[in-house]
């Protein structure tokens, strides 16, 4: 993945919006070999790790014949198929590392009140709207940003050729100049010794 994708990247609208305490049923993608296939995995979430980040993920906790099993998930993760929020809980921690040591009745989550509930799947609701609506926004701005650069590549290949078909008309050019430089006849020498014999000649007859 390039880092121009990361930073772009937006929130999954397949998963609701919930917290630590929460119940949720994830569906993570499976691929083995040639085949693939959705493996679901139900439990409390624990933590949330990195934010808003790329590398955002969660942990959920649940416990199978007596032992607890915990699974870290990403969020961003096209393996992701889908996130179910089954019960919300009420805790005053984002971090519920407690329940570690806990067992039976006493690693049980206190659930929300009915008025609660409704608040939570109220926000649930609208942050997926939102987020709905973020991930249309980007798909345009990047359908945007495609016609523009292939615009400036097709300027630049044009460009390209015009210099490539001005090139050969300045050959013959050169050529033709040179060709009377090679052809030029020697300069005459000027006859300046004439003169000299003359007045040679005339001294003799005066004496």
């Amino acid at each position: 993945m390039e880092a121009a994708q990361l930073f772009k990247q937006s929130a999954n609208p397949r998963i609701p919006k919930f917290g630590p305490g929460d119940t949720v049923r994830v569906n993570f993608r499976i691929r083995e070999g040639e085949r693939e296939r959705i493996q679901a995995f139900q439990g409390v979430c624990i933590r949330f790790m990195n934010g808003k980040g790329p590398a955002a993920n969660f942990s959920v906790r649940r416990i199978t014949a007596g032992i607890g099993i915990e699974r870290v998930f990403p969020l961003y993760s096209p393996l992701v198929e889908s996130v179910e929020v089954t019960r919300y809980g009420s805790v005053r921690r984002a971090k519920l590392y407690y329940l570690r040591g806990l067992q039976g009745r006493a690693a049980r989550i206190k659930e929300l009140n009915p008025v609660q509930r409704r608040r939570a799947m109220e926000e649930a609701a609208i942050a997926e709207a939102e987020a709905v609506a973020a991930q249309a926004t980007a798909d345009v701005e990047e359908e945007a940003e495609e016609p523009v650069d292939e615009v400036e590549e097709q300027a630049t290949g044009e460009l390209e050729e015009a210099a490539v078909d001005e090139a050969p008309a300045d050959e013959p050019v050169e050529e033709h100049a040179d060709e009377p430089e090679a052809e030029a006849e020697p300069e005459e020498e000027p006859p300046a010794e004439e003169p000299a014999e003359d007045a040679a000649e005339e001294k003799p007859e005066e004496q």
